[in-house]
């Protein structure tokens, strides 16, 4: 059956290995991937653990949906408490790795301890194996999927594994599987490295068996034709999210030079087309049609003929506007490294174009850059401190501990310049004149987030009615310089995250991107027939909604409180100089984003603290947690 897979319980210092079936009722309630893995995490750590410790758990496991017959359903969930934030750690990545742990008997991994060596896991059929990594360690992230492939002497073996990054505990660490897939947020990286966790090999042929086969199949084949029939998918099939570019760019909706500038001038070669210089075709993730990635080859300097895959927008900002870089192969050379260290490349740009404006701030003694020219747009010194903070040398040792551990150490006022939201790097758009993103990066549970809530349609000026039927909810308004009607936006898209994360479904074939995309209606559809579990709609919104306050729950046990849903102060206090006029001079006005952090907080049923109300908890059936049900 599809919801006949293990959990297998795996202590890497006793080398004990104890697999379960998972709870039904744990299954309505969480459904697998991401809400599994939530409700675990709060039910398996104790309050206040080091996060590098070995009384953390690493959890692992594949959506409810991957490696069905449910369109791209290819990602694997990665989570623990985060070595970065100290609040949830949790992460997400597509490729092969997810399905192929399932076709292996298993839906979920928890993994705890530390092992006395670098070890490897091997899981096969149902069966999981502790093996010796030492010949691996120092390896980089692509070299030992290789390796493992062919020690396992298979060439189908999916593997996810660390870089040496990962090794070295730099707190923003990824976790990767093939040449491009990362689960790139909040450090998993590190909390596998902390385990003397190399990697996680997995190969099986349990056939997955769908309750409904033929009108599943059925029920495929006309999600995939009405995905493919939007202009959204025939433009990622072409570009990949590298076409985002040009549109927020031209806009003015950018951070440059860190957060000097919200536009890069003379950045023509970091759009889309430029990329067909490179570019040796495009290809995709397990049951996906679209295409989204490039394969390239890197045609000059010192890692001139390395083959890649990549970038997505989120490069072009880590490597272009944020470092004030405007040539696409410097760009595309630092996306290889980081892929290679195995570190989330938008924290490690985040880092790097920090450190460039406190260089021009004078704010960088001298002994500690030594000759690292930090200048703007100085690539060599880019992607040296790409290398640094990998290996944890020099400055490169500061800024892998991630903001605030490093702005303890640059000297508390260099806080302030860091776009950071509860200790983790924003991505490079700038948000000041769009409140609706704004607050979803301030109220994210891991930290400043462009994946948790972000209602990216909202910059579509779509038409009020149609917007109101999308979020089947009245007050919506169409211009994103509003604050009307954002707190609803960025709370359904937090339920809708959530709830793909726990099937999971990549979030580019449902409502992030493009109107035009499956939503809850489907889902449930899509559920029933191939596991036979029913779910209204409303019922999966609920779902979602339940996994998303447990988290809210985790981080306020960690201490987190309403002080941290908030922005930089250069958010409020900076106008944007740059862009065309609609976004020209504007910042976050505090005054409407309390109200707008205030309506939020009561659409979750949370008080004005931002804690979750006992009536919530008892609408959400959470009122018993931890309630160890696994």
């Amino acid at each position: 059956m599809a919801l006949n897979r293990k959990a297998a319980f795996i202590n890497l210092t006793t080398e004990d290995i104890e697999i379960k079936e998972i709870p039904k009722e744990l299954r309505e309630k969480f459904l697998g991937g991401r809400g599994i893995d939530m409700y675990l995490l709060y039910n398996h750590i104790k309050p206040g653990i080091d996060p590098l410790s070995p009384e953390n758990v690493l959890l692992v496991s594949a959506g409810l949906l991957t490696g069905t017959p449910a369109p791209a359903s290819s990602r694997t969930h990665v989570g623990g408490k985060s070595p970065l934030t100290g609040a949830v750690g949790s992460s997400n990545m597509g490729g092969f790795f997810g399905p192929e742990l399932r076709f292996a008997g298993f839906d979920h991994l928890i993994i705890t301890g530390k092992a006395s060596k670098p070890v490897y896991l091997w899981i096969y059929n149902g069966k999981i194996e502790i093996r010796d990594a030492s010949h691996l360690w120092g390896e980089d992230s692509i070299t030992t999927q290789a390796l493992i492939q062919e020690e396992l002497a298979d060439e189908e073996v999916k593997s996810m594994t660390i870089g040496v990054a990962g090794e070295n505990l730099v707190r923003f660490a990824n976790v990767r599987t093939s040449i491009k897939n990362a689960g790139g947020r909040s450090g998993m990286g590190a909390l596998m490295g902390s385990k003397n966790l190399k990697a996680i090999a997995v190969r099986g042929n349990i056939p997955i068996e769908i309750a409904n086969p033929q009108e599943a199949l059925r029920n495929h084949k006309e999600l995939i034709d009405f995905i493919q029939s939007s202009k959204y998918a025939e433009i990622m099939g072409h570009w990949g999210t590298m076409f985002i570019y040009d549109v927020t760019n031209s806009t003015g909706l950018i951070r440059t030079r860190n957060f000097q500038t919200n536009q890069l001038p003379n950045s023509e070669e970091l759009e889309c087309e430029e990329m067909e210089k490179y570019s040796t075709g495009v290809s995709a993730c397990f049951g996906c049609t679209m295409h989204c990635r490039h394969k390239y080859l890197l045609k000059e300097g010192p890692m001139e003929g390395e083959y890649a895959e990549g970038p997505e927008y989120t490069t072009l900002g880590a490597f272009g506007t944020e470092v004030g870089n405007n040539r696409l192969h410097r760009a595309l050379e630092g996306n290889h490294l980081v892929n290679k260290h195995g570190m989330d490349t938008l924290s490690t740009g985040s880092m790097i174009s920090w450190a460039m404006e406190l260089y021009e701030k004078g704010l960088i003694p001298d002994e500690l850059r030594g000759d690292l020219d930090l200048r703007w747009g100085n690539m060599d010194a880019v992607l040296q401190l790409v290398d640094d903070i990998a290996n944890r040398r020099g400055l490169g040792d500061i800024l892998a501990e991630g903001p605030k551990r490093a702005a303890e150490k640059l000297g508390k006022d260099t806080l302030k310049y860091n776009i950071q939201v509860k200790g983790m790097s924003n991505l490079h758009s700038d948000e000041r004149p769009t409140p609706s993103l704004a607050l979803g990066i301030a109220t994210s549970t891991r930290g400043a987030d462009h994946l948790r809530s972000r209602p990216a349609i909202d910059l579509y000026h779509l038409p009020e009615n149609v917007l109101e039927k999308i979020y089947g909810h009245e007050g919506m308004t169409s211009d994103y310089r509003d604050y009307e009607g954002k707190p609803w936006m960025v709370f359904w898209q937090e339920c809708l995250y959530a709830l793909v994360d726990a099937l999971g479904i990549c979030k580019f074939q449902t409502v992030f991107l493009s109107p035009n995309m499956p939503k809850w209606e489907e889902y449930s559809k899509t559920i029933e027939l191939i596991t036979g579990l029913k779910f209204t709609p409303d019922e999966l919104m609920k779902t979602g909604e339940r996994i998303y306050n447990l988290e809210r729950m985790f981080n306020m046990r960690e201490g987190f409180t309403k002080a941290d849903d908030t922005l930089p102060d250069r958010y409020f206090e900076e106008p944007t100089p740059d862009g065309l006029d609609v976004v020209k001079g504007k910042v976050i006005d505090r005054e409407k984003f309390e109200k707008m952090l205030e309506e939020y907080y009561t659409y979750h049923g949370w008080d004005s603290e931002g804690k979750a109300t006992p009536e919530t908890l008892k609408r959400l059936n959470l009122i018993n947690e931890p309630s160890n049900m696994l």
